[in-house]
């Protein structure tokens, strides 16, 4: 899926929490498992001008590397198609000054890239359920050429993780949201109104006690409620 050349035509539809508060330079490349990360990760970028690319797949990413400079790659280690760290390894070979974070979807290094000097930050997502500073900080460490690792992959530990009970409602809200829909999409699909299903998304954050749908979604996952 490649979603660069509608970056401009869609609004802002997203109204919780960010993911990244830090402000980035320069043009940025997005290579994500999915369109709803790939949507979420768009929509939490305050110019969306900078991305060069958004896609959920290694070839098509490194297409984009090998027709324009890059500052940033952030990707995840799952992909549709190709692998993460292999997307990060080829991509440093085409632009060595490019500046990566990874998202862990798997919450961890495999062996044999762990110490790789290409791999710079490394975030997994047990991390981010519940905070956004690991990731922040990964931008940031990476910003200033330094290496980052997210306290589970320093400890070897997944920090403890109380999954909620949800209502049948819930789970629906949770399985459209996984499934990259817009409070309007999920309206429509449920046969509501934008505002109540608006209503509907914020329940289920505040139930599942995160601040925005992609760490909604990561918990989901974790607790074996939903699967992207």
């Amino acid at each position: 899926m490649d979603l660069t050349p509608y970056l401009q035509q869609q609004p802002k539809t997203l109204n919780d929490e960010p993911l990244l508060s830090v402000a980035m330079t320069g043009k940025i490349a997005l290579a994500m498992k999915g369109r709803f990360f790939l949507r979420c990760f768009c929509e939490s970028l305050t110019e969306r001008a900078q991305i060069g690319c958004a896609v959920t797949d290694e070839v098509s990413c490194l297409d984009y590397l090998k027709q324009d400079t890059f500052e940033f790659l952030l990707c995840t280690d799952l992909l549709e198609r190709g692998n993460g760290f292999e997307l990060v390894r080829k991509a440093r070979e085409l632009q060595p000054d490019l500046k990566v974070v990874v998202l862990a979807l798997s919450d961890a290094i495999p062996v044999g890239y762990d110490s790789a000097p290409w791999l710079e930050a490394v975030v997994a997502e047990a991390d981010i359920i519940e905070d956004r500073k690991p990731l922040e900080a990964a931008v940031l460490a990476v910003m200033g050429h330094h290496s980052y690792r997210s306290p589970s992959l320093r400890s070897d530990e997944l920090p403890y993780l109380s999954c909620p009970r949800l209502t049948p409602r819930e789970y629906e809200v949770l399985d459209r949201l996984a499934r990259g829909m817009s409070d309007r999409d999920i309206a429509e699909d449920l046969v509501v109104t934008e505002e109540t299903a608006r209503t509907y998304t914020k329940r289920l954050l505040r139930t599942l006690e995160v601040n925005n749908r992609v760490q909604a979604v990561l918990k989901g996952m974790r607790c074996g409620m939903v699967q992207i």
